[in-house]
């Protein structure tokens, strides 16, 4: 049997009990002494689980209570300036106070600091916290996590390998918070730390140590390159008999495989789902006496592994290197899928033909076990039966006929370029709607949900239980709406929202309505810190039998005289959010989406909703990771938006809202989804992004965040003041909206009025600035 490698698995709990147990910790309904131990009692389950399974190389250290990348952030010391009312406890395993503060901020106790920035780890769904180096920028160990974790998992007899991301990658995530130096440069600070932590975990025993690079299989230039044989050379005369194995994922390594094949370390990780064309290419470089890690199975969408695929190219390795120098893995973190397949057993929302497609993060264990077994011919009767049974699920997907909608496919490809076209250009739709709508100077919003309450999800819950009825239900929902429209009065906000109490997720709200989606029960994958999300499946094609969000903003526009948005996910986000189908482009997908929204798009505005929001916070994310590849997506997803959003009157004001993102380089392809107003997330950059915006002179309306809805802390009126001075200094006034960064779904309601009444307090305080002048 090959050896068998995973490079991290789920954290939050098979039942989510490590945001429950974050939760109570933030609320101050436990203590420190609870979370950590909700925390071990994961971190031991997670080991057994994938002991029991037969992986030979174990993770640790990829545990966290918020993100992977803050707690390296800590460990090595490079903790803001602005943190220094909090205690660096030397090198104890967690500071939770000042840890949990550089993730959400903090405001109490005399101290009010606002949170690190965060951003989308790669083209995925999950938020990291972003680094932040000066030029002076010192590092030192000021945590022994990774030795500590270590330690606590060989007590229970299992020896692992412990996790770090590299160095390179590290600094790469990171910002220059100032200008006149190259973060790169800091890496000969940042390696000591790096060598400190090698040789404590080779002084504990650690066999194994993997270092995450996946910028090696990104676009890097010569300088970077050039710095990972170096790099890797101290690393290994650091690790001190521990062995080193550097994993790339997501993408091929292309260009940069020299680089990768030729560092001195005695494993490398290649991604065989985003890459699998690189293993030709590769086998006839890989060095004597460099191990291969083959990611074969998917370790970011959840259907079954096809095994005689990925038994081609095992067996192609093992021809080409041998079966001593050949591990089976996935091709990434399990991170980005949810935990147990047999958790669900709702057969309404998710047939047993679909189920018997899937495959969850303990499945995929299995699968990683099976196909190393089987590529040496010494299988078991059971494995040969799972290889079997995975023939027959793989055969009965091809052919099931609950995939396939000739209607669908048929309007998809009769889609033309006047499709995705508005009919007249926006300054003359501006002027129109500023006719309809009559809105002031620096006009308020907020990007769409308000506060979810324990007595909403309650509801919700309840009537799914049959605790209450449908009639009942909807009295709840009608009640609680009509307050937050009657609070969004009161504060004076100008263009409201209904607050979307009847909705359960963003995406999977609207996938429960569409048809070619199932669901699961307990399919959870963290979005970031104790944000969980529970993806939606599309495993066939994709259409809207009813409206869909028609029913409760009519209602909520009979309650006002202020125009109240009508609220959607857009279909790029859509498809990013869910786990798609892979047996058709994404593209295809997509389209089917867009028509799908297009449909509600014009229901509501036929009901009387004429300002209509379509959420595209995914746009960037999707972005392909290669430069290569960047205008083949771009072309078909901001063509999908105009889809969705086109075939509407001039005086109708489309919004899109994006979330953390990097804009400077799609920021022309932004401009061309010509939504009338887009509302971006900027407050924990400080309107940083604003200057994509600027520097392109983007010429419609746009609503940068003055207030970050991730955190607890309620930002004074005079910050958001601030925040819109530099939004007016680059963007001019005319063009500037002022709402929070996100929706509001999550926070609590006092603390939401009172920033909400600030940011209104502040937008009013713009506009008499304006008169003034």
């Amino acid at each position: 049997m090959l050896k068998t490698n995973n490079l991290g698995y789920p954290r939050i709990g098979a039942l989510r009990e490590l945001k429950k147990a974050n939760e109570a910790y933030w609320a101050k309904k436990t203590g420190r002494d609870e979370l950590l131990q909700a925390a071990k009692a994961i971190r031991e389950s997670n080991w057994k689980t994938q002991q029991e399974a037969g992986i030979d190389l174990i993770p640790s250290n990829d545990f966290s209570f918020y993100d992977q990348v803050l707690d390296l952030t800590l460990t090595v010391g490079a903790v803001p300036a602005r943190y220094q009312g909090f205690t660096l406890e030397g090198a104890s395993s967690y500071n939770l106070d000042l840890y949990f503060a550089m993730a959400r901020g903090f405001q109490q106790d005399g101290l009010d600091v606002t949170a690190m920035e965060m951003t989308k780890w790669f083209d995925t769904n999950y938020h990291y916290i972003v680094p932040e180096f000066v030029k002076d920028q010192q590092f030192r160990l000021t945590s022994e996590k990774a030795v500590s974790e270590f330690n606590e998992a060989k007590q229970l007899g299992i020896t692992t390998k412990p996790v770090l991301i590299g160095p390179i990658t590290y600094l790469l995530l990171g910002k220059e918070k100032e200008a006149g130096f190259d973060r790169l440069d800091l890496i000969d600070r940042l390696l000591p730390v790096y060598e400190e932590i090698l040789g404590k975990l080779a002084q504990a025993g650690a066999e194994w140590v993997q270092f995450d690079e996946p910028f090696l299989a990104l676009d890097i230039d010569d300088k970077t390159r050039a710095l990972y044989q170096a790099v890797y050379g101290r690393l290994a005369a650091a690790a001190k008999g521990s062995k080193l194995v550097v994993a790339t994922y997501f993408e091929s390594l292309r260009e940069n495989a020299r680089t990768a094949l030729s560092l001195p370390v005695q494993a490398l990780h290649i991604d065989l789902v985003r890459g699998e064309n690189q293993l030709n290419e590769l086998l006839n470089n890989v060095p004597a006496g460099l191990s291969l890690s083959l990611g074969v199975v998917d370790g970011r969408n959840i259907w079954k592994n096809d095994y005689e695929a990925s038994l081609q190219k095992i067996k192609q390795a093992v021809d080409a290197l041998g079966a001593d120098r050949v591990w089976v893995a996935p091709s990434s973190s399990l991170l980005h899928v949810p935990f147990d397949l047999d958790l669900e057993d709702n057969e309404q929302s998710l047939p047993a033909e679909v189920k018997n497609w899937l495959a969850f993060a303990k499945q995929k264990l299995t699968e990683v076990t099976d196909l190393a077994t089987l590529a040496t011919d010494d299988a078991s009767s059971a494995v040969t039966a799972r290889f079997e049974a995975n023939r027959d699920a793989q055969q009965s997907r091809r052919t099931s006929s609950l995939i396939h909608r000739d209607d669908v496919k048929t309007r998809v490809k009769n889609i033309t370029d006047e499709d995705a076209k508005r009919t007249s250009p926006f300054a003359e739709r501006k002027a129109k709607q500023q006719a309809r709508f009559n809105l002031p100077a620096f006009a308020t919003t907020t990007i769409g949900s308000f506060p979810q309450t324990r007595d909403v999800r309650k509801w919700r819950a309840d009537l799914k239980k049959g605790a209450i009825t449908q009639q009942e239900y909807d009295r709840l929902i009608a009640e609680e709406t009509e307050r937050t429209i009657r609070l969004q009065e009161e504060l004076g906000i100008d263009v409201l929202v209904h607050g979307e109490f009847e909705r359960n997720d963003m995406v999977e709200y609207f996938g429960e309505q569409l048809s070619g989606y199932a669901f699961t029960k307990n399919g959870w994958v963290q979005s970031y810190g104790s944000r969980c999300v529970k993806p939606p499946i599309i495993y066939g094609d994709v259409s809207r039998p009813n409206d869909m969000t028609v029913y409760w903003s009519a209602y909520a526009q009979t309650l006002t005289d202020r125009p109240v948005k009508g609220m959607l996910t857009g279909p790029v986000t859509i498809l990013q959010w869910s786990f798609v189908r892979n047996d058709q482009p994404r593209s295809e997908t997509t389209y089917q989406i867009a028509l799908a929204i297009l449909d509600e798009v014009q229901a509501l505005e036929k009901a009387g909703i004429k300002i209509i929001q379509i959420d595209e916070p995914a746009i960037r994310e999707g972005l392909p990771l290669r430069k290569a590849d960047h205008k083949a997506y771009l072309d078909w997803a901001v063509r999908a938006f105009r889809v969705s959003s086109s075939n509407v009157e001039d005086d109708t004001q489309i919004h899109t809202h994006m979330c953390y993102s990097e804009f400077n380089d799609i920021i022309e392809h932004i401009a061309a989804m010509d939504a009338d107003v887009i509302t971006i997330e900027t407050s924990r950059s400080q309107m940083e992004l604003l200057d994509a915006f600027a520097n392109f002179n983007y010429p419609n309306d746009i609503g940068p965040g003055v207030y970050d809805i991730h955190s607890p802390r309620v930002p004074s009126k005079e910050e958001m003041v601030k925040l819109l001075e530099k939004a007016k200094a680059v963007i001019p006034a005319e063009q500037l909206w002022v709402n929070p960064d996100c929706g509001l779904k999550t926070r609590a309601w006092p603390e939401t009025k009172a920033a909400l009444e600030a940011m209104v307090e502040a937008a009013k305080t713009l506009r008499g600035v304006a008169e003034a002048v």
